[in-house]
């Protein structure tokens, strides 16, 4: 392996939007350095199941429904 090519691989703090910290390894920052998030597990949608709205905009979701209507959507 060539010495001085890969970054350097050392421990952060990363702290959730709710306030929780844990340790990480990781190549970001520096040694002891912290990474506050904005998005994380305990608050996006994705992860939390939370509902979105669907904006039909210029009547975009209603050409799709209206076309592929006889297919079982």
């Amino acid at each position: 392996m060539k010495k001085d090519i890969h970054p350097d691989y050392h421990m952060i703090d990363v702290k959730m939007t709710d306030g929780t910290v844990f340790q990480v390894r990781s190549t970001w920052g520096k040694e002891g350095d912290a990474m506050t998030l904005d998005i994380d597990p305990t608050s996006h949608p994705a992860w939390t199941g939370g509902s979105t709205r669907l904006m039909d905009t210029g009547g975009r979701v209603s050409k799709f429904k209206n076309k592929y209507a006889g297919l079982g959507f």
